[in-house]
């Protein structure tokens, strides 16, 4: 995704080297971008937020980021938080050859995930029935349930959300704490109509699912992945067997190791 909005906004002549990118992050797409700019020659300014952990931040700065930080209550994860990380990043990003990324809204970052999909598709040999993913930006399950349904448009997609904000599904927003995902309002991307199902999943039940994923299957992953894996489980369960499911280990759980989520094992 990184790599995909950064070549499309030198296509556009929006940055050139020397530029300093600017985006709002909870971290994972931050990371992403902190190295293709340290890679490409770029400049890049996160708007980050103690609701998130503190190895996302260490990770950046490694990169070279700059990082600047919306304090949230009591790190949670919630919509005003959200919507404040944006404005202030869209504050920075006024600043002479400062270029804004603006995740949200910005149409190339759905390309970046096309070849996870065809990966999906080849390493599955074919045999994909359901695809579950957990929905932020909507960029990534997006850009994979594209990239599959050209492959077999009868594969069935589920998008899954925080039960405590699952404002996909038409109720209220709310505070959570699963990083990356659940911004508290619907993206303004979003295209409901390539998802067969809504699905809401616990932080509580997404922390336990990516602490048994590390005990029992050697699978060291963050609070998203508990989420995918719970909800792909029930989607396994109802399909049946000889029925294949996909989802997305999101990221290492090396990134949580200061959080609740690994300090409570």
């Amino acid at each position: 995704m990184a790599i995909a909005v950064l070549k499309a906004a030198e296509r556009k002549g929006l940055i050139s080297k020397g530029s300093t990118i600017v985006e709002y992050t909870a971290g994972t797409t931050g990371i992403s971008l902190a190295f293709v700019c340290a890679s490409l020659g770029y400049n890049f300014h996160a708007v980050f937020s103690d609701a998130c952990s503190n190895e996302k931040r260490i990770t950046m700065k490694a990169f070279g980021a700059t990082i600047t930080d919306v304090l949230s209550d009591n790190k949670k994860i919630t919509e005003n938080l959200i919507k404040d990380m944006i404005e202030l990043s869209r504050q920075i990003s006024d600043q002479d050859n400062h270029w804004w990324v603006d995740q949200l809204n910005n149409h190339d970052a759905e390309e970046g995930y096309y070849p996870l999909g065809d990966e999906i598709w080849e390493q599955s040999k074919g045999e994909v029935d359901a695809f579950v993913h957990t929905v932020s930006t909507a960029h990534s399950i997006h850009g994979i349930t594209k990239s599959l349904l050209k492959h077999n448009n009868n594969i069935e997609i589920f998008a899954v959300e925080p039960d405590e904000s699952a404002v996909l599904s038409g109720r209220p927003s709310g505070s959570h704490k699963i990083e990356g995902i659940g911004i508290g309002f619907i993206p303004p991307l979003w295209q409901p109509e390539i998802v067969n199902e809504i699905l809401t999943v616990t932080t509580a039940d997404a922390m336990s699912m990516a602490r048994k994923l590390a005990r029992e299957e050697g699978i060291f992953a963050g609070t998203s992945t508990g989420a995918n894996i719970v909800a792909a489980l029930r989607i396994a369960e109802r399909l049946g067997p000889r029925k294949t499911v996909s989802t997305i280990i999101v990221d290492s759980g090396l990134r949580y190791i200061s959080t609740p989520l690994y300090q409570v094992v």
